[in-house]
């Protein structure tokens, strides 16, 4: 038998009682976004930057969410644990991702003087978590998943429950004895995400993405395509290569010259691509800048063409190592570089040049001189300049040609709902979780990390599932199944809701408020519960009720005595409420 997870079915859930009651009006700014039709639902409030607190109504819906993932964690295996929020910064520093991370690790000390910090992601405290617990690797394949509090300090808040400081998580760790076995669980979570983003009716796309700070070898993420996205996805056309822009490969064009000679020109003032530009008229495609990265392996200078733009995804994978960002103009000048004509020939002091593929085979290119208010023209990769690597760290764009069958690329915006992430033995080499195997050899398990953002995904079901009247939930996630309302006071129409809310217990709304039918119509549809079951005198004369469908606009009638036996239906169906 199922368990329920809200209240038992003989408590009636009335509208008067429920906190709050819906907004007439919004904030010009949050109108026709996913997150005003919340907040105008009463599903969830602001209270402050970047943090939302969850309404009754919302909390309802991540509930029906969080049971749905988790019955098809369990049926992979998983066990749900639920790990502290605050972590020992010791277990940071053991992975080294206290300096990846950077800015939003929120880092603080207690009473004792111990440095902890607000986890914004919890692989360390799973790693640590197996260590303490587990004795041989017999114990091994283990899947833990939770459903847990995450912070992180963004720079880029953003409004809504996309890019919150502030967040909850379904985070999913698997640990293997060997890369096969990983190899083989990987695909069973990325089928059964597939289940939960299609029951939940959003238009997902599946994308080869970067690790990042998470680490690892390779990550798929899980996106909806939206203009409020913050992930720019490329996309080919005709054989479906699909790639977060980070990583994603193609053929770019080359600028191809007869070689002319290297000279030194004046370009006062020219610091950026724009001013070159207009200075030399010469297309950005003719240029090539150099970024100087703090990484792991000290200053890097990236060489990129200026038409493009460094990934540090990119970047990262071909040192090996880590890039922690941009270096500062103080930074570069106490190196003895001048910000703004950095150049390919500022190969000095252990400092690693790295030249991307399109920049070595193009010619006649633009760079700086490594002196103020000087660039040299014509300069060309081989003859002119070198570079300690090449490689591809230039993002590609839209129009760029397919690097599997050479079809014009797209790109289009998207919003990230679930990452998944093979991590090897990144974390468990790094923190000594190790084992002894039947052949007395140490062995570092092999880890997985499945990821789903709570909040990101009940906006974007909202914003794919909505229209001009409101939300229209998905039934598998709705809060109620029912919005069960009447219209008349007498004391027979009062007897016959009350006696099929009472039968209907907490699969349905009632609407007992003394407000006009026509508001009361406006906020069904606002709140897109799934069915609204109407009763009026002239229908209870007849012995049926009206029932509508939120999704189709369908309505037709209904026996009176069957209502309880069509939302059973309902429950079969799409689930217990």
């Amino acid at each position: 038998m199922t368990s329920r997870v809200y209240i038992p079915h003989n408590t009636r859930m009335r509208y008067s009682q429920l906190f709050p009651h819906t907004l007439r009006t919004l904030p010009r700014e949050h109108e026709g976004t996913p997150y005003g039709l919340l907040v105008k639902g009463g599903y969830v409030r602001g209270l402050g930057q970047g943090l939302y607190s969850f309404l009754p109504l919302g909390l309802r819906v991540f509930y029906k969410l969080k049971r749905l993932i988790a019955g098809e964690m369990k049926r992979l295996g998983g066990q749900e644990v639920l790990a502290p929020l605050v972590n020992p910064m010791e277990l940071w520093e053991r992975s080294g991702r206290d300096l990846l991370v950077g800015g939003d690790l929120v880092k603080f000390s207690d009473r004792a003087g111990r440095q902890m910090v607000i986890s914004p992601t919890h692989e360390e405290a799973m790693v640590e978590l197996l260590r303490q617990s587990m004795r041989s690797y017999r114990m091994l394949p283990v899947f833990l998943y939770q459903f847990q509090t995450k912070y992180r300090d963004e720079e880029r808040v953003r409004i809504g429950l996309l890019r919150s400081r502030e967040f909850i998580m379904k985070d999913g760790y698997s640990f293997h004895r060997t890369y096969a076995d990983l190899n083989n669980f990987f695909p069973k979570v990325f089928h059964a995400y597939e289940r939960v983003f299609r029951t939940c009716n959003v238009p997902y796309i599946v994308a080869e993405a970067g690790v990042g700070y998470m680490g690892g070898e390779r990550s798929y993420e899980f996106l909806v395509p939206s203009e409020r996205g913050d992930n720019v996805v490329i996309r080919c056309p005709s054989c479906g290569y699909t790639a977060n822009q980070d990583i994603a490969i193609g053929i770019k064009p080359l600028r191809t010259q007869i070689p002319l000679p290297m000279e030194e020109v004046e370009t006062p003032g020219c610091v950026s691509m724009d001013d070159l530009v207009t200075h030399l008229s010469v297309p950005k495609s003719g240029l090539a800048k150099t970024m100087a990265y703090h990484t792991g392996k000290g200053l890097v200078l990236a060489v990129v063409r200026g038409d493009y733009e460094v990934s540090t995804e990119k970047l990262s994978q071909v040192l090996g190592t880590p890039v922690f960002g941009l270096a500062s103009s103080t930074e570069l000048r106490e190196r003895g570089l001048v910000p703004g004509y950095l150049s390919p020939l500022d190969r000095r002091d252990g400092i690693v040049v790295v030249v991307d593929t399109a920049v070595a085979d193009s010619s006649n290119l633009v760079i700086g001189s490594g002196r103020e208010d000087h660039h040299y023209v014509n300069a060309n990769f081989g003859r002119d300049f070198e570079g300690d690597l090449v490689a591809d760290i230039a993002k590609v764009w839209a129009g760029h040609r397919c690097y599997y069958c050479g079809t014009p690329m797209q790109e289009e915006r998207a919003v990230e709902i679930g990452h998944i992430f093979k991590l090897g033995d990144f974390y468990s080499q790094r923190m000594g979780l190790s084992f002894v195997d039947e052949r007395g050899r140490e062995i570092h398990p092999y880890m997985g990390s499945y990821g789903i953002g709570m909040g990101r995904l009940i906006s974007m079901i909202v914003e794919t599932n909505s229209d001009e009247h409101g939300i229209v939930w998905p039934p598998q996630v709705a809060p109620f199944m029912v919005f069960l309302m009447s219209i008349g006071n007498s004391l027979s129409m009062k007897r016959k809701v009350e006696a099929l809310a009472e039968a209907l217990g907490d699969r349905a709304l009632l609407d007992d408020r003394h407000l006009s039918p026509g508001r009361k119509f406006l906020d069904a549809d606002l709140l897109g519960i799934p069915y609204r079951i109407l009763l009026t005198q002239e229908l209870l004369e007849e012995g049926k009720v009206e029932v509508k469908e939120r999704s189709t606009g369908k309505v037709w009638k209904l026996a009176y005595q069957r209502v309880e036996d069509f939302v059973h239906y309902l429950e079969e169906q799409y689930g217990p409420v």
